[in-house]
């Protein structure tokens, strides 16, 4: 990697690092991801996310190593409503195969060795009763045995150890309160404990990176009813894989029950974690309660993206400059697009009463994200928001975007046509064209 490659790679994802720094991420690992050489690079990757201040729940499942094991013992495993029928001997096998994988991963986050990402890492991994279990009884006749779910989740004594700055770990194994252990599914496990956490996000992986459309791409985001439909279809289908179809509708339940954001993203591709996480499109699918992606009136607290959207344009002398003290002043005539937190677009409405008039000023939309026509979503808002005033005419100034505001219905017009207000204050030096958009 070149060292400009290096510096952009920091500067595009610092803005991540702020926002996801205090929040609550569950990863769960299904079976399948723990079994891919990636693993390794997954568990490097989850202590990473701890190192830049995220507090996260790490969930694990196991369920093709439980198949395994299984026929090693020579047990046939048994299924009711896809739901697995765990017997006295089966939960033995579970047992020993949960073990392993716990002290696996405990192992790898515990790694510090030099010249490894881990290095100087010293986390603390913490593993307990924070799940208490109870059967699930019996259903169609069929006796689920000692197959359970979550009865109740030890909020505070998970927020202990997440403020003592430990990663959690949870298995598959959860007790009740009559002292048995139950076999439950690492799915419901990540759900749940997202719920009551209250988390930012739940994170899982499969073996690509999200969900595809009819031609192979990645569909970037899907609201609960969309993901729905989509599993329904894969269900009938039989062709996806049993761990992404048990994410997928977890990530529906849990994005049901207040969950913002569930993503899922592939267990082969290196780095799927992090480019998901500190890239501005990411490169899997998210399940949301809302669009990552929101048009709305800005605030002070917007004024550092705003500067940082406008300081180029400014440079290169597209933008008139404002300053920080100005646009504290004028916060309230702009508005914003802003994903993920991050603001990738604004335009401000100035009024001029006393002419009937509004001026659309500061348009810029972030460089990636000029495909989306998002000038245009600002424009409508403006012209929208110039209407209910009763405007009669909006106008713009500008030296690049002649063509764009003639495409939208503008007309070009003379200095005198402006508002005598911004008549008195037109640069004749710049000489920026005028162009005016009658409302009535």
């Amino acid at each position: 990697m070149r060292t400009t490659e290096l510096v952009d790679g920091f500067r595009h994802s610092a803005p991540y690092v702020n926002a996801h720094r205090g929040k609550t991420f569950v990863v769960m690992l299904g079976g399948e991801a723990l079994a891919q050489q990636q693993f390794r690079a997954i568990i490097n990757d989850v202590a990473l996310l701890h190192s830049l201040g995220i507090k996260v729940v790490l969930v694990y499942g196991a369920r093709p190593q439980i198949d395994g094991a299984l026929e090693q013992h020579g047990i046939a495993p048994a299924y009711h409503n896809g739901v697995r029928i765990t017997d006295e001997d089966t939960l033995r096998v579970i047992k020993q195969v949960a073990g392993v994988l716990q002290f696996d991963i405990t192992a790898r986050l515990s790694m510090s060795l030099s010249n490894t990402p881990m290095q100087g890492a010293q986390l603390n991994v913490v593993s307990g009763n924070f799940v208490i279990a109870q059967p699930l009884g019996v259903e169609d006749g069929v006796d689920f045995c000692l197959s359970g779910k979550v009865r109740r989740i030890d909020t505070q004594g998970l927020r202990r150890q997440l403020d003592n700055n430990g990663i959690v770990l949870m298995g598959p194994i959860a007790a009740s309160v009559t002292g048995e252990s139950f076999n439950l599914t690492a799915e419901e496990i990540a759900t749940q404990v997202a719920v009551k956490l209250k988390a930012d996000k739940m994170i899982g992986f499969s073996a690509q990176n999200g969900i595809l459309d009819r031609d192979g791409d990645v569909i970037a985001e899907l609201m609960p009813t969309e993901a729905q439909k989509i599993l329904t279809k894969l269900q009938e289908q039989g062709t996806a894989c049993v761990g992404t179809m048990a994410f997928l509708k977890a990530s529906i339940d849990a994005c049901r029950m207040g969950v913002p954001r569930c993503h899922l993203v592939s267990y082969l591709e290196d780095g799927a974690l992090l480019q998901e996480l500190f890239s501005r499109d990411g490169i899997g699918t998210q399940i949301v309660t809302e669009s990552a992606e929101r048009l709305r009136r800005a605030s002070i607290a917007d004024i550092g993206g705003i500067l940082n959207l406008i300081r180029p344009m400014e440079e290169q002398g597209i933008l008139v400059r404002r300053s920080r003290e100005q646009l504290e002043i004028e916060i309230e005539q702009f508005m914003v697009i802003e994903r993920d937190g991050l603001v990738i677009g604004c335009a401000a409405l100035y009024p001029f009463e006393e002419d009937n008039a509004g001026e659309f000023a500061c348009l810029v939309v972030h460089p990636d994200y000029r495909d989306a026509d998002r000038g245009s979503l600002l424009l409508k808002n403006i012209i929208g928001q110039a209407r209910v005033r009763g405007y009669s005419r909006l106008f713009a100034l500008t030296t690049r975007s002649i063509h764009w505001f003639l495409e939208h219905g503008f007309n070009l017009v003379e200095v005198d046509a402006l508002p005598t207000k911004k008549k008195q204050l037109y640069n004749y030096q710049r000489r920026s064209k005028i162009l005016a958009l009658d409302l009535q």
